[in-house]
């Protein structure tokens, strides 16, 4: 949560102050690509255990996860303003941390469950021989 929710937090900071300069979705892809890169570096050297720095595989990996946080993000500021004429600084940043938040979560479960999950061997019995060559059952 510490690695997440600050990369997050500070996002949403960068975003704003980003989007004082350049049309906002522009902002926050830009945005969403570095703090992507960022949080999967400390996913993998902390949240994780992934031995060390993030493989270029995670990253690739953690990119489609980010991809669909951004959607969500975007998604959510079209609905505000189509909502709200025009809104302040303090409601879009609770719109959009609401939001960034809502994916962070979806995101995090993707990381723990694809991106770093740890190889599982699966070890499938077959039969089992005893002395004298019969064969026992082999277990379920």
């Amino acid at each position: 949560m510490l690695c997440g929710g600050g990369v997050g937090l500070a996002s949403s900071l960068a975003v704003a102050a980003l989007a004082s300069w350049i049309p906002w979705a522009l902002a926050n892809a830009v945005i969403t690509v570095v703090s992507t890169v960022l949080a999967t570096e400390l996913h993998a050297r902390f949240t994780f255990g992934a031995d060390g720095r993030a493989t270029r595989r995670q990253h690739v990996r953690s990119a489609g996860s980010a991809a669909a946080a951004y959607a969500v993000t975007c998604v959510a500021m079209f609905a505000l303003h189509q909502l709200v004429a025009t809104p302040g600084a303090v409601i879009e940043q609770v719109v959009y941390l609401s939001a960034s938040a809502l994916a962070g979560v979806a995101r995090f479960a993707v990381l723990r469950l694809v991106v770093f999950a740890r190889g599982r061997t699966r070890v499938v019995p077959g039969p089992r021989t005893a002395v004298g060559g019969r064969v026992l059952p082999a277990l379920a």
